[in-house]
């Protein structure tokens, strides 16, 4: 028996360790801690709901438009505020090109590393990459050109984030001329994910952290300029997602078929839904989330679908470092930091651990796939299938890709469903400006009321939730989808989705366990906004902790 630590674990958002007890080469046990400490839901108290829209986004860079959003929508639920059309799709397109660039970035630029091995592509035969280009289905590029500029960048020596430590591992399993083709992309991808926050910026005023979502919709008013931009951006963003991202992620299961035996989890699932279609004044919010482009829902052990009940939502903190052992719906959680020590018997972790019905529940691209699919949505539905046929599965069988790889695969369907709509949001947006549509903005007609929004981030599951009183916010609570994903141990003792994912895993090297670190960044955790920290009936002051391991 023996202990494998990674820490920290690198390109995600904020800091986390896995650690893992190995046994005759497979991952027995594990344990999942977020080592960062934040305190927003105190900030937005006694401020207006405009002000929380602005300032909740600040938890993180990486996706402010779906915090925005929203906090927007939770004031809307609870101020009585049914928003503008136009302001419907304005939000839909400003929040996807967060989606497509955070998905991009992701696959490419964070994961892809667990599989591509750049410099390994110095040896490739220029012509034979391109032949495996077109087998692949995937774009050709300046195969030769890049090669002269790999081998500028590996004589200079200063290798970085290319260099040892994982590539050292012998399990880079791709020909040199694949890696060739994906290193070409990974290049590629740093220019794409910029187009998709450049789509965002001119939505949103600028990017990250934009400024024109509002509770009452949008202060983004379109012009025929913008509009040409929009659709220049929107269309070059397709187009390469439609070309490359798909057939680059067969190309990683072609030659990692191995990442198909481990890392599926807890096998339970939910969705929030994303992407409001249109709704009349009258539509209930249950119905707004079932209908929605990405629809909501929550799946159980046998992908049997149930609505979502925010009454079934709980957070348990008896092994987080917070007083006392409580699990208790958000409103009612009094939890205050209380670091202690790291003990994996005991408290381990900042994150605390929400239980839906008492369980676990897995969120992130690969749940709002599996959701959409049982929800019968048509796009998802036929790429999920032509996918699992290209897997050398059967249609319909989704427990073909509860893995760490059908994982990975599942979510560039998303993100080609995403780019697809976004066309079709710009089209439907000039429609509608055509047609002589020009609100854009609805002021709240109360001051008082509560309200929650069931929304997603690229990420996963996102739950604002804030009680307002004179126009002001007197409680607020938020639960981001990596706190569901990276939850310690349940008042069980049941395991929480990542570190269930990562039993079973094969290690060959305790010192360099890639096959763990690939299954970690098939959730795409961010830790940066995955622990907070609210003290509704005192409001008393708190001190920070600025250590990731709790020194004071």
């Amino acid at each position: 028996m023996t202990r494998s630590v990674i820490d920290p674990i690198t390109r995600i958002e904020g800091h986390l360790r896995a650690e893992m007890e190995v046994t005759d080469g497979v991952v027995t046990d594990a344990w999942i801690s977020g080592g960062c400490f934040r305190g927003m839901e105190l900030v937005v108290r006694d401020r207006t709901p405009e002000d929380a829209a602005y300032i909740v986004q600040r938890i993180c860079g990486v996706c402010p438009v779906s915090h925005m959003h929203s906090a927007s929508i939770a004031a809307e639920q609870a101020l009585g505020i049914t928003i503008p059309n136009n302001a419907r799709i304005i939000r839909n397109l400003v929040e996807g090109a967060q989606f497509l660039h955070s998905h991009i970035l992701w696959l490419y630029n964070l994961a892809g590393l667990d599989y591509v091995n750049p410099l390994n592509a110095l040896s490739a035969d220029a012509a034979d990459a391109y032949d495996l280009a077109t087998e692949l289905g995937t774009p050709s590029a300046d195969f030769v050109g890049l090669q002269d500029r790999l081998k500028k960048f590996a004589d200079n020596g200063q290798l970085s984030i290319f260099s040892g430590n994982w590539f050292d591992t012998g399990e880079y399993n791709m020909t040199p001329e694949a890696d060739l083709i994906l290193t070409a992309h990974y290049l590629e991808a740093l220019q794409m994910q910029s187009k998709a926050s450049e789509i965002a910026a001119l939505l949103g005023g600028k990017m990250p952290h934009i400024m024109t979502i509002v509770p009452g919709g949008t202060a983004f008013v379109p012009t025929a300029e913008k509009l040409d931009d929009l659709k220049g951006l929107v269309d070059e963003v397709y187009q390469w997602v439609a070309d490359t991202m798909i057939p680059d992620t067969l190309a990683i299961a072609k030659y990692y078929p191995e990442a198909t035996t481990f890392g599926k989890g807890i096998g339970r699932y939910a969705a929030w839904g994303v992407f409001e279609n249109a709704f009349d004044e009258g539509t209930s919010y249950a119905d707004r989330m079932r209908n929605r482009y990405l629809p909501a829902g929550v799946l159980d052990e046998n992908f049997n679908i149930s609505d979502p009940d925010e009454s079934k939502i709980t957070e348990y903190v008896g092994h987080s470092w917070y007083e006392g052992d409580a699990d208790l719906p958000p409103f009612e959680q009094d939890t205050k930091p209380a670091f202690t020590e790291y003990d994996v018997n005991d408290r381990y972790t900042w994150d605390k651990c929400p239980l839906y019905d008492g369980k676990s529940l897995e969120t992130g691209s690969f749940a709002r796939v599996l959701v959409a699919y049982k929800r019968g949505v048509p796009f998802v539905k036929q790429h999920v299938d032509e996918m699992l046929v290209a897997l050398g599965a059967q249609a319909g069988d989704l427990s073909v890709l509860q893995n760490t790889l059908g994982r990975t695969a599942a979510r560039q369907v998303e993100t080609l469903y995403i780019a697809t709509l976004m066309k079709e949001w710009v089209n439907e947006l000039c429609e509608a400006i055509k047609s002589g549509d020009s609100e854009y903005f609805r002021a709240p007609e109360k001051s008082d009321g509560e309200g929650t929004a069931f929304w997603e981030a690229p990420r996963g599951a996102l739950y604002h939730s804030e009680k307002v009183k004179g126009g002001k916010i007197t409680d607020y609570q938020i639960i981001i989808p990596s706190t569901w994903n990276l939850a310690p141990h349940d008042p069980q003792g049941n395991y929480g989705p990542l570190e269930q994912a990562l039993i079973g895993v094969p290690v060959e090297d305790v010192e360099k366990p890639i096959n763990a670190l690939r299954t970690v960044h098939s959730f795409d955790p961010c830790t940066a906004c995955a622990v907070h920290i609210v003290e509704p009936k005192t409001g008393k002051k708190f001190e920070t902790v600025t250590s990731p391991w709790g020194v004071k």
